[in-house]
C-alpha cells in the first residue's frame, strides 16, 4: 500500500488526507515544516506532499528525501527552472485534489518519460586547490566548468578564495555583485535554497553553453564572511541546487593556526578548508617546472591528510620543454610516483597565446580560442570527470587506448580481408 506524508497547513491537511483515504493511499499528516517531514520518512514512506515555498523546499529537506527515496510532490507555483533544479518530479496546484495527487505518483513510477530515462548521477562539489605560486588554479576552474556545463550537466562555478579572488575580473563580471559572501549569510541564517542561489549568481554564456556564477569577496579583508560553517551551509545548498558545483579555492590550508592560535576565533584560510572537507572530489593543480613540482609535493601530504578518502585528480598546468627538459612528462610523472605515490596523472599544454587571449577579452579561453590545446585537453579532462566519460573509461587507460585502437583496426582490416576466413591463409 502507498503511504504518503501531508506536510501542508490545515484544514487543508486533513481534507487531502481523507481524499487520498478513498483513493486507496495511505495518508500521514505531519507539521508542515521541513523538520516534520524529515522526522517521520522511513521506508515505508514513498512520497510526501508539501507545499512550494522557499520555508519548506530548503537543501536539507531535499537532501533527506533523495536519501530516504522519498518522491516530493509539491503544490503550489514553482518556476520549471528552479523544479528542475530541485529535482522536484511533480508539481500540482495549491488547491489540487486527492485524485491528482495519485495521478502524480502513478506518473513519477510508471510514466513513459521515467521508464526511458536513465536515473541521474548524484550532484557533486569539485574543489580546485593548488600550492602557492598561480598554478592556473582559476583557469583550470573556469574552464573545466565551461566544459562541464557542455556535457549536460547543470553547473555552477564558485569563487571561496580569500586570499586572491579572481573569477570576476577574469569573466568580466562586476566585482560588487553578491556572490559567495551574501550565500554564506543566507546559509546562516536558514534562508539559501536554490532560486535565492539563482537571485545571488550571476548567469554566464561561454562555449555555446550557460553556467552560475558566484563571484567572490572584492577584497580579501573581508575573508571573515567567508567562515568554515557558513561554507559548508552554502555548499550544502549548492549540491542541491546544480548538478555541478566547481570552486575555486585559495593554497593555504590554515593546518597550522589550528595548533598555535586560538581555535575558537575565525581562521584566515578556514573557507579553503571547508571546502575541500565538503568536496567530492579535488582537482590538484600544479605547476609543471621544478619549484612547482616541490611545492606541490610538500602540500600535498597534507591535503590528503585533512580530506582523508575524497579522490584526488592530479592536474599539471603548463607543461613545456623548458623548465624540465625535453621529456618534461615524464620527469614530472616519475617525480610524483617517486615521492607521493601519484601515477595517474592528468597534463595540460602551456598556451601562452590562448591564456593571453582570455585575459584580453575577460572571457573563457573556449569563446576566444576553441581550437586551443589547452581547451582541448581539460575538454578531455571535464568527459573523463563525468559519470558518463567514467562510466565510459572504466577498467581502461589512457596509456592503452592508443594501444586498443590500434588493435581494433587491425582486427577489422583482418576480418575484412578475403582470406579471413580461410584456414590455410594463418599457416
Amino acid at each position: 500500500m502507498t503511504t504518503v506524508l501531508i506536510a501542508v497547513p490545515p484544514p487543508r491537511a486533513a481534507a487531502l488526507a481523507e481524499e487520498l483515504e478513498l483513493e486507496g493511499v495511505e495518508a500521514i499528516t505531519v507539521a508542515a515544516t521541513p523538520a516534520g517531514v524529515t522526522e517521520r520518512l522511513g521506508r515505508d514512506i514513498d512520497a510526501a506532499v508539501v507545499p512550494a515555498t522557499r520555508g519548506m523546499l530548503t537543501a536539507a529537506l531535499i537532501f533527506a528525501c533523495d536519501r530516504a527515496g522519498v518522491r516530493i510532490i509539491a503544490l503550489g507555483d514553482v518556476d520549471n527552472r528552479v523544479a528542475a533544479r530541485l529535482g522536484i518530479g511533480a508539481t500540482l496546484p495549491s488547491l489540487a485534489a486527492g485524485w491528482e495527487v495519485v495521478a502524480a505518483l502513478a506518473a513519477d513510477v510508471t510514466g513513459p518519460a521515467s521508464a526511458s530515462v536513465a536515473p541521474s548521477a548524484p550532484h557533486r562539489v569539485t574543489a580546485i586547490w593548488g600550492p602557492q605560486g598561480a598554478p592556473g588554479r582559476s583557469t583550470v576552474a573556469i574552464q573545466l566548468a565551461v566544459e562541464l556545463a557542455r556535457t549536460g550537466r547543470t553547473t555552477a562555478l564558485v569563487d571561496a578564495d580569500t586570499a586572491a579572488p579572481s573569477l570576476a575580473l577574469l569573466l568580466g563580471l562586476g566585482d560588487d555583485a553578491p556572490g559567495i559572501a551574501a550565500a554564506c549569510r543566507r546559509a546562516e541564517s536558514g534562508g539559501l535554497d536554490a532560486a535565492e542561489l539563482t537571485r545571488l549568481a550571476v548567469r554566464l554564456g561561454a562555449g555555446g553553453v550557460e553556467l552560475d556564477v558566484l563571484a567572490g569577496i572584492n577584497r580579501p579583508s573581508r575573508w571573515p564572511e567567508l567562515s568554515s560553517t557558513r561554507m559548508h551551509a552554502a555548499l550544502s545548498a549548492c549540491r542541491a541546487w546544480t548538478e555541478e558545483t566547481v570552486v575555486d579555492v585559495s593554497a593555504s590550508l590554515d593546518a597550522d593556526d589550528e595548533a598555535t592560535y586560538d581555535v575558537v576565533g575565525p581562521r584566515r584560510h578556514a573557507a579553503t578548508s571547508a571546502v575541500l572537507c565538503e568536496a567530492d572530489l579535488v582537482v590538484a593543480v600544479a605547476s609543471a617546472d621544478p619549484v612547482g613540482i616541490s611545492r606541490f609535493l610538500r602540500d600535498h601530504a597534507e591535503v590528503r591528510r585533512l580530506i582523508g578518502t575524497t579522490p584526488i585528480r592530479v592536474v599539471v598546468n603548463s607543461v613545456r620543454p623548458g623548465p624540465l627538459g625535453i621529456d618534461a612528462r615524464g620527469q614530472v610523472r616519475r617525480t610524483l610516483e617517486r615521492f607521493a605515490g601519484i601515477t595517474d596523472v592528468t597534463f595540460l599544454p602551456f598556451d601562452q597565446r590562448a591564456a593571453d587571449a582570455a585575459l584580453l577579452h575577460a572571457r573563457p579561453m573556449a569563446d576566444v580560442t576553441p581550437r586551443s590545446a589547452l581547451v582541448a585537453a581539460v575538454r578531455r579532462l571535464a568527459v573523463s570527470l563525468s559519470p558518463a566519460g567514467a562510466a565510459a573509461t572504466a577498467g581502461s587507460s589512457r596509456g592503452s587506448s592508443r594501444v586498443a585502437r590500434r588493435l581494433r583496426s587491425a582486427l577489422s582490416a583482418l576480418a575484412g580481408s578475403p582470406d579471413a576466413g580461410d584456414p590455410a591463409s594463418a599457416s
